[in-house]
């Protein structure tokens, strides 16, 4: 008898299978109790029929508990009424571990309780969605990157110096070398990595010693930072655009029923595989004055300012052109404007804010130099960084992508704490 898992029951049809996964709830009645198994592809209903069990198999209904691993044995049998449109008529269950007193019962709970035992709420059907869209929006964004010719370059978590300053940086003494500082970027050495490459990308945690408490931050995160040589400031937006919006029809065609168990509006995320909007920073100030925001000419986009400058679009909006005193060292100048610089922060609707942070970088060695000594910059723990422009420079652009933003975007969850599986925030360390 095949062992099979749960998302592939519809290929044995009428056909007996063995399943193995964990209790997420039962039902009694008569002479026939129901059980609901899950094994992390999916959830399916078991059906035992006192008639057609040994009486053992039966009375194991008083023995199983909430999250009871066990082992099914038994018919898959289409049935449009069930989870997933199949059930399994059992023949056998094994019993593999009771759980006794599991404490996250299928009722609503406190949120510090839920992040206590995160280990276990991981387990809960909303829990579940959440990850696997995380999965998909994961693999979605090396799909673009991988068949558009970025070849994943690896950056080290461990820098002798910051991408934007160490003020927002985790300290780590490094043996006799002094301190080193856990990554919040991996930027420069993509930067390094085009001119081997051409377009180079890096996947993974990055850190962040901010002391922030909003729904939206988190002490360690996930970002996927991209650099392109010859690449300049409107083909990185294209290329943004692209990739959000392949990401947004693979969680539609992927992930159907985890959106249906979180009750995501997936006419919403439709809607935004369409042409995104672009407004220059001075643009967007103006539109958010007319709107009530006392937003400041040179000011960033507050996390009220992104709600509504896209409440009454479909689609992501880029915010482009922004001036030079709020924005990184390393970001080009307009040419038609040289107090701005060409970058831009796309800014996700539905109240769900900025997604990606990206610019053509400044390709000049003199300019560069001539910014890092205005901002009393360690020449020498960059001057590797200058070598970038002084053989071979190109012009070049780059972005980033948050993870947890991107999830939490396709997914609807409003806390971004449930958008990676272990949340380290200023409050949480642990589990």
């Amino acid at each position: 008898m095949s062992w099979v898992l749960v998302k592939d029951v519809k290929d044995y049809n009428d056909r007996e299978v063995t399943l193995k996964g964990w209790v997420y709830n039962k039902r009694s009645s008569g002479k026939i109790w129901f059980l609901i198994l899950r094994d992390g592809t999916g959830i399916i209903q078991g059906v035992v029929l006192k008639n057609e069990v040994s009486e053992e198999v039966f009375n194991k209904k008083d023995e199983l508990s909430q999250e009871s691993s066990i082992i099914v044995k038994g018919l898959i049998h289409e049935d449009k009424r069930s989870p997933g449109g199949y059930e399994i008529v059992v023949k056998d269950l094994e019993v593999v571990q009771i759980a006794n007193d599991y404490p996250i019962a299928l009722k609503d709970h406190g949120v510090e309780f839920l992040m206590d035992n995160r280990h276990l709420w991981l387990r809960s059907s909303k829990q579940w969605a959440i990850l696997r869209i995380r999965h998909t929006v994961y693999y979605a964004i090396t799909e673009y990157l991988n068949q558009n010719a970025f070849v994943r370059f690896d950056s080290p978590l461990l820098t002798p110096n910051a991408c934007e300053g160490t003020t927002t940086l985790f300290t780590v003494p490094y043996f006799d070398l002094g301190n080193a500082y856990l990554s919040q970027s991996g930027q420069l050495y993509l930067e390094a990595g085009i001119m081997s490459l051409g377009r180079v990308y890096d996947f993974g945690p990055v850190f962040r010693a901010e002391k922030s408490k909003t729904r939206k931050h988190l002490t360690e995160f996930w970002m996927m930072d991209a650099e392109a040589a010859f690449v300049e400031h409107d083909e990185n937006l294209k290329i943004q655009e692209e990739l959000i919006r392949f990401v947004i029809r693979s969680v539609l065609e992927k992930n159907a029923m985890e959106l249906e168990i979180l009750e995501r509006d997936v006419e919403k995320l439709k809607k935004a595989d369409a042409p995104f909007r672009r407004m220059t920073h001075r643009e967007a100030v103006e539109y958010l004055r007319s709107k009530g925001s006392k937003i400041g000419n040179e000011n960033d986009l507050g996390a009220k300012d992104e709600v509504m400058l896209t409440e009454d679009s479909d689609v992501p909006i880029f915010v482009e052109k922004w001036p030079k005193e709020i924005k990184a060292f390393y970001m080009k100048r307009d040419k038609d404007n040289p107090d701005l610089v060409l970058g831009a922060d796309l800014i996700a609707p539905e109240g769900f804010g900025e997604i990606i942070g990206g610019s053509q970088r400044e390709d000049d060695h003199d300019l560069l130099y001539q910014r890092m000594v205005a901002e009393d910059m360690p020449l020498d723990e960059y001057q590797w960084f200058l070598d970038l422009r002084k053989y071979g420079s190109v012009p070049h652009s780059g972005f980033g992508v948050g993870l947890e933003r991107l999830v939490q975007w396709m997914s609807g969850v409003v806390q971004i704490r449930e958008a990676i599986p272990f949340a380290r925030t200023i409050y949480r360390l642990r589990p």
